[in-house]
């Protein structure tokens, strides 16, 4: 069996990736599975820094570099050093993970302006000006984005409104960021949907059960098994991947 820290030839050796948000979960779980198979990684955080780094270690002990490094991506031009910053120390950027993203409750009474900004601008805005700052080195790379929308921007949920409609603008997002990088950048989403992670609560993943027509939750693997066939499919583009076990039907 091949060690984990070998330097055969896995699918995206030489390859740098950047993943929004990936101190922590899923977004850590994606960053993981990529340096697994090859890539370097640019950990983002916006407050955990120590996580961040945990997380540099545990892609170093496979045998890839990584650079943690801190934005809040609510402000473009913490954006762009990101961006800048992952140039410079890499030198490239193959693969753009957009994973970054809140989660906050709130029905048509109880949204607030406050809450309607906090949902659009880390939901939405954030992805595009990170695309919009990557794409002169995925143009040159030949690269790929990945954007996370999810079950709510397809479904709609009344007590998650502008999660919802900022999930949804994702959707159209990866369609006109795939017109507009192309030829050169492909443009793809996944749209998760009932998949629990370790230390979810137990009614959480019965809530889920009930809901997927498969009768079971999908895992952090189903995800980063999407991620990873995105980022290698050359000839789809502009397409969002729901992984939900059926929830949407």
């Amino acid at each position: 069996m091949t060690p984990a820290n070998s330097n055969a030839e896995r699918p995206l050796n030489g390859r740098v990736a950047l993943v929004t948000g990936s101190a922590k979960r899923l977004g850590r779980a994606i960053a993981l599975r990529l340096a697994e198979e090859g890539a370097s990684l640019v950990i983002h955080y916006r407050t955990s820094g120590a996580e961040a780094q945990s997380a540099v270690a545990e892609v170093e002990k496979l045998g890839r570099q990584a650079i943690a490094i801190g934005a809040n991506l609510n402000r473009v031009s913490d954006i762009r050093k990101l961006f800048d910053e992952a140039g410079h120390h890499f030198g490239r950027l193959d693969i753009l993970v957009n994973s970054a993203a809140n989660f906050l409750p709130a029905s048509v009474i109880s949204t607030t302006e406050e809450i309607w900004d906090a949902s659009l601008d880390s939901n939405l805005k954030a992805p595009f000006f990170c695309a919009q700052a990557a794409a002169p080195l995925l143009r040159r790379a030949k690269g790929v984005v990945i954007n996370f929308a999810d079950a709510g921007g397809l479904l709609g949920w009344p007590g998650y409104i502008p999660h919802s409609v900022s999930k949804a603008g994702v959707v159209m997002l990866t369609k006109v960021l795939a017109k507009a990088l192309a030829p050169e950048v492909r443009v793809n989403g996944i749209a998760p949907g009932t998949i629990t992670m370790r230390g979810d609560p137990p009614e959480l993943e019965a809530d889920f059960i009930k809901l997927a027509p498969l009768r079971r939750t999908g895992t952090p693997r189903d995800i980063t098994d999407t991620v990873l066939f995105l980022a290698q499919s050359k000839f789809i583009t502009g397409q969002v991947l729901v992984v939900d076990g059926g929830r949407t039907l």
